[in-house]
C-alpha cells in the first residue's frame, strides 16, 4: 500500500481569494491557484487540470504495464486528458473526461492496441477513482 499527500492553502474569498497548492514531493510548492486561474483563464493552476495531469500520467503508465504484459515496449506515448468542468444546478461538476493517446509502439497492431489502450483506460487507479464519462482516442503512429 502507498499512501502519498497534496495540500492547498487559501485566504480571502472565492473570487479575490487566492489559494496556493503543494505536493509531498516537492514538484509543486506553494504554486499558485484561485477563481482567475480556474474560471477566467488567468495564471496559476487549477483542480480540474491537476486531476488531468494526474490521470493522464496514471493511464499512461497503466498502458505501460499492460503493453509489457504483451511483450510491447512503447517508443514514445503521450497522453493529454481534457476535462470538463460544467455549472450544474448551483454548483459545478466534472462531467466527463477525454484522454487522447499518440503512441509510437514498435511492433503493435492497432487491434491489439486499441484493445489494450481501453484495458488501462478503465484500470487504472485514477479512472477507477473518477465517477464520470470517460473517452479515449488512441492514435498508433
Amino acid at each position: 500500500m502507498s499512501t502519498t499527500s497534496g495540500s492547498a492553502k487559501w485566504q480571502g474569498g472565492i473570487k479575490d481569494g487566492k489559494g496556493a497548492i503543494s505536493t509531498k514531493s516537492g514538484a509543486l510548492k506553494d504554486y499558485p491557484y484561485g477563481f482567475s486561474s480556474r474560471f477566467e483563464g488567468k495564471a496559476g493552476s487549477n483542480p480540474e487540470e491537476l486531476i488531468g495531469a494526474a490521470h493522464a500520467a496514471c493511464f499512461t503508465m497503466a498502458l505501460s504495464l499492460i503493453l509489457g504484459e504483451a511483450k510491447l515496449t512503447a517508443e514514445h506515448m503521450e497522453t493529454k486528458a481534457d476535462v470538463t468542468l460544467e455549472k450544474q444546478g448551483d454548483g459545478f461538476a466534472v462531467t466527463s473526461i477525454h484522454l487522447t493517446l499518440n503512441a509510437k509502439i514498435p511492433g503493435a497492431e492497432d487491434t491489439k492496441f486499441q484493445e489494450l489502450a481501453g484495458k488501462a483506460k478503465d484500470g487504472c487507479p485514477i479512472s477507477k477513482l473518477l465517477n464520470t464519462k470517460i473517452t479515449l482516442d488512441a492514435k498508433l503512429q
